[in-house]
């Protein structure tokens, strides 16, 4: 029999999207009856953007199945994922007198705090995404009740990488863990991961994770990350790279974009984490999430400059001609550009 035709996707995702506002500078938050002024902000796409601006900088064919207002927000965010970023939002749908999510990130003391309003979308994310294409990935936020969509990928043969968001209801139901039946890799960061399992460490929580799911992978910030995959009998710690901290808006998912671009082009695990890691420390020295995420100029640029020998796999991987630079995100919607109106 002839072998199966490649997908034309390398990695499909759907969720829920939003306009983020950024705010850095900040000594502290603002209290009641206060009034704060910060050192800079940039504005952008975020939510399930991040991951998929970050895999379409790092060349994978990436396709989002989302949900657009027709607000200035929706109709911004829709512009720079087409136009400029080049992802395929064929399954997205615009939604007219529908409010897109706002979230505002706040960040300081090297870290970030969000507010958020939004309504939920007039479609379920999972209707959007339905019967999702073939694709060599896919990129799913799991909950309780993973939705059918994230099954049917994993039976066609896709390989699913989940995270998992905050709880605001801080029950942290062990039950979730049920959903990491059809995922291949799961990546949350320490504390979701400890409250999940009900452990009291991150290397107690990985011992658990390992049990679940083939690949788990266990965030922890500035002290880097834990690993193991039970594919390929491989354990690993990788520290954080050094260095100065803007916004740490999106970083989770950046991270994720670099562990699932490294995953498919073949890595050990080791470099896989330090791959990650790297796009990750990038982003947090730049506005936002989506629009922070580096391209391979960035990576390139960085590999030139600090010859360090535990990243020599990338000279494997670094494109032999120049690469362009990518944008970042700019101080407010359409500032010195109004194409997306």
């Amino acid at each position: 029999m002839p072998a199966e035709p490649a997908p034309d996707i390398d990695v499909f995702l759907s969720g829920l999207l939003f306009f983020d506002l950024v705010f850095t500078g900040l000594e502290q938050p603002p209290s009641p009856g206060t009034e704060v002024w910060t050192g800079g902000m940039g504005s952008g796409p975020g939510g399930i953007a991040n991951f998929a601006v970050a895999l379409s900088r790092l060349g994978l064919r990436t396709s989002l199945a989302a949900a657009f207002g027709t607000d200035v927000y929706g109709r911004y965010c829709w512009d720079v994922l087409a136009r400029q970023e080049h992802i395929d939002l064929s399954r997205s749908r615009r939604f007219p007198e529908w409010h897109s999510p706002v979230t505002v990130s706040l960040a300081y003391a090297g870290d970030r705090a969000m507010i958020t309003h939004g309504h939920p979308p007039p479609v379920p994310v999972a209707e959007l995404a339905g019967s999702p294409p073939p694709s060599r990935a896919t990129v799913a936020h799991i909950g309780l009740d993973t939705a059918d969509w994230v099954h049917t990928a994993h039976q066609a043969g896709s390989l699913v990488f989940a995270d998992v968001g905050w709880d605001p209801s801080e029950a942290w139901s062990p039950a979730l863990l049920e959903q990491l039946a059809c995922c291949h890799a799961f990546l949350p960061n320490d504390v979701e991961a400890m409250r999940y399992t009900r452990t009291d460490t991150p290397e107690a929580a990985l011992s658990r994770l390992a049990e679940l799911v083939p690949i788990a992978v266990i965030t922890r910030g500035g002290a880097g990350v834990l690993a193991v995959d039970g594919t390929t009998g491989e354990t690993a710690a990788v520290p954080a790279l050094p260095v100065d901290v803007l916004d740490a808006t999106g970083a989770g998912d950046v991270f994720g974009a670099g562990f699932v671009a490294a995953t498919l082009t073949g890595w050990p695990l080791a470099e896989r984490l330090r791959f990650a890691c790297l796009t990750a420390s990038l982003s947090v020295q730049h506005f936002g999430g989506a629009l922070a995420a580096p391209g391979w100029h960035e990576i390139a640029e960085w590999h030139a400059r600090t010859r360090r020998p535990d990243y020599a796999f990338l000279d494997e991987v670094l494109p032999a001609e120049t690469v362009a630079g990518i944008r970042r995100g700019p101080v407010t919607l359409g500032f010195g550009d109004d194409s997306w109106r």
